[in-house]
């Protein structure tokens, strides 16, 4: 069982959340996420927020933390821990690019928090998926002709691989943050494993390219 946080992005698409949600994921709504959870017709299982974005009513029937918005994590990195205390170590995060540059970068930071509490995790939109890969390897599958980037991430350097066909094939290829090399390439087959020996990269998959 995952958990799913709806962060508030203005940037949004109604069917797309539905999409992404099973009748047994743990849904919690990032502040001005629980506007789009109602749209959505979804009952949340957990809302947080100091709620300076959603001054709406709330639910009585949903667990509700209110924060003090003097704080140092951001509502969805307070998400993420509450989700981390029970238990959960999978998270899937929607409605958390676009918009604000710097909400958008913070929200990206919360994929390495995640990895480093030995968690798993992916931001979604309908456009495109994002990871984070540290010293390790991820398969994805049913992409062929899709349009996918690396960059490094939380370091200088990071060394890459990837096995299985690509416009652009490399071999322990050093990556380094001030050249964005690694932008635009594209899967040739459907079955890619994308390995990463040394840093962290973040991956990018365009779901519509």
């Amino acid at each position: 069982m995952k958990c799913v946080i709806i962060a508030g992005s203005p940037e949004y698409n109604i069917d797309f959340i539905k999409s992404q949600i099973n009748k047994d994921d743990f849904v919690v709504c990032a502040d001005k996420g629980y506007e789009y959870c109602k749209k959505a017709q979804i009952t949340p299982d957990l809302i947080v927020g100091d709620f300076d974005s959603y001054d709406a009513s709330l639910p009585e029937n949903v667990e509700t933390i209110k924060l003090n918005p003097v704080k140092d994590d951001t509502d969805t990195l307070s998400c993420i821990r509450k989700c981390m205390e029970k238990g959960y170590k999978e998270f899937v995060i929607l409605c958390a690019l676009g918009g604000r540059l710097d909400h958008t970068f913070a929200n990206l930071s919360l994929l390495l928090f995640l990895f480093k509490n030995n968690c798993t995790g992916v931001i979604k939109t309908e456009k495109e998926s994002v990871y984070l890969i540290s010293d390790s390897a991820l398969k994805v599958e049913n992409l062929k002709s899709k349009t996918f980037s690396v960059f490094p991430f939380g370091c200088e350097n990071a060394y890459i691989s990837y096995e299985g066909k690509t416009a652009y094939p490399v071999e322990n290829f050093l990556l380094k943050s001030e050249f964005p090399i690694g932008i635009s390439n594209i899967f040739l087959e459907d079955n890619v494993k994308i390995s990463v020996s040394s840093g962290n990269v973040i991956l990018i998959i365009n779901e519509n390219i």
